[in-house]
């Protein structure tokens, strides 16, 4: 066992509030002069936005579905250096994906990481003691060590409440009143991203102030334990070039951290450029990634975006490779039609149409398998995205099958060196 120490929090559902408790914890902790190291349970990209806002510092994705258990150690080890892990779950502590696994009980498993459990006071009382018992006794090996509640409604209800978590033997670290205040707004792909929120700092400091009035922050920082170690740290995926030019902005933000890094680590020269700003890729690139995002919130700029689109063109031209991924994929076609049906000319290099009209989302894990990549040729992602593509019969980039192995249409599309889909790519399988 190393140095290295964290907490996981984790709530019994999606809904409890643990996005706001684990900012609050991160910003409350920073003004006590805790050095702080944030990540997130799954392939989600939003939450790491907010997280690194709240603790000065990138977070990382610890995704236990896409990323061998090396891969997971390493990470959590390298992230944390000797700073505190703090480790957002995702959905219920048990939730996984269709084949049963990965869930955020599974990342605390791995890492040997002790379970704060944020339970959602409203409309219960004295019930909340065997919801919490449950989850404490459910699993051999997901250790339950102190409870934070949420949205308590006074003080009278906060005393039922922790009155009847005695029993449980399972320490209640404080309990957060229930404040309209406290609340992140949402959009069609999950939270709204912290640049564009105005009052996203004022949110973070009322979130630090309650954290630090309503919990008792000793009690939970002498709960963290040290990180399982691993001595292996596993190849990361090749660099797509060694010159990679990869766009940055509103409306390319879905970034791996871990990817850029294993890019940089195996000697690969990266630079950022703006797509709304009207930014071409460096000319002497020989590798181009457009990332996924909020094209179809920018179509009107993206369209307009002359020198951005003329520099993809001459690298295709050059034969550099292009390569895009869910919303980068959508602005490698021919057209992007938002959610209100208004057309957007986009960079034209795949013979496709994307449209904003899909009802419910697309949502899961994916298995890959590829050859046009410099990749391995079995590939772990997942896809996220309400919106449809309509093309002609093209070369598709990746055959797929879902987290169960149930196979998938063909996804995404190649046409020499120009390549994308709406998979998100996170590991090697």
């Amino acid at each position: 066992m190393g140095l290295a120490k964290g907490l996981v929090i984790a709530a019994p559902r999606s809904g409890s509030g643990k996005t706001v408790i684990t900012l609050g914890l991160l910003a409350a902790l920073r003004r006590r002069g805790v050095a702080v190291a944030p990540a997130k349970t799954g392939p989600d990209y939003i939450d790491p936005a907010f997280l690194g806002r709240a603790a000065g510092r990138d977070a990382v994705n610890l995704d236990p579905w896409s990323m061998s258990p090396h891969r997971l150690k390493h990470l959590a080890t390298r992230q944390a250096g000797e700073s505190l892990l703090i480790v957002e779950g995702v959905m219920g502590l048990f939730d996984a994906s269709a084949d049963g696994t990965g869930s955020t009980a599974d990342l605390a498993e791995l890492l040997d990481l002790p379970v704060i459990l944020v339970v959602d006071g409203d409309k219960q009382s004295q019930s909340v003691a065997p919801l919490v018992a449950g989850f404490a006794n459910w699993r051999v090996g997901v250790r339950v060590a102190g409870v934070i509640l949420n949205r308590v409604a006074s003080t009278k209800h906060e005393r039922m409440l922790v009155d009847a978590l005695v029993p449980t033997g399972i320490p209640c670290l404080g309990a957060i009143p229930r404040d309209p205040a406290l609340v992140i707004p949402e959009r069609h792909l999950g939270l709204v991203l912290p640049g564009d929120i105005d009052t996203f700092e004022p949110f973070l400091a009322a979130a630090a102030e309650a954290i630090g009035d309503y919990i008792d922050l000793d009690r939970l920082q002498a709960l963290a334990t040290p990180i399982a170690e691993t001595q292996d740290n596993p190849a990361p995926l090749p660099p797509l070039g060694q010159r990679i030019a990869i766009a940055h902005d509103a409306a390319f933000a879905f970034l791996y951290p871990h990817v850029l890094d294993g890019w940089r680590g195996q000697g690969a020269e990266l630079t950022f450029f703006s797509p709304l700003a009207n930014e071409a890729p460096a000319a002497d690139a020989d590798a181009i990634f457009l990332p996924g995002g909020y094209p179809e919130l920018h179509g009107a700029t993206l369209a307009a975006a002359a020198t951005f689109k003329a520099g993809l063109l001459a690298a295709r031209d050059r034969n550099t490779l292009i390569y895009g991924e869910c919303g980068g994929f959508m602005v490698l076609g021919e057209v992007l039609v938002d959610k209100s049906g208004m057309p957007h000319e986009m960079a034209g290099l795949l013979p496709l149409i994307t449209q904003i009209d899909r009802p419910k989302r697309t949502l899961g894990y994916r298995r890959l398998t590829q050859s046009a990549l410099p990749w391995p040729g079995r590939l772990n992602g997942h896809e996220f995205h309400y919106s449809s593509v309509k093309q002609s019969r093209l070369p598709p980039l990746f055959e797929a099958t879902d987290a169960t192995g149930a196979a998938l249409p063909p996804m995404g599309a190649a046409i020499g060196r120009v390549m994308g889909s709406y998979a998100h790519v996170v590991d090697a399988a």
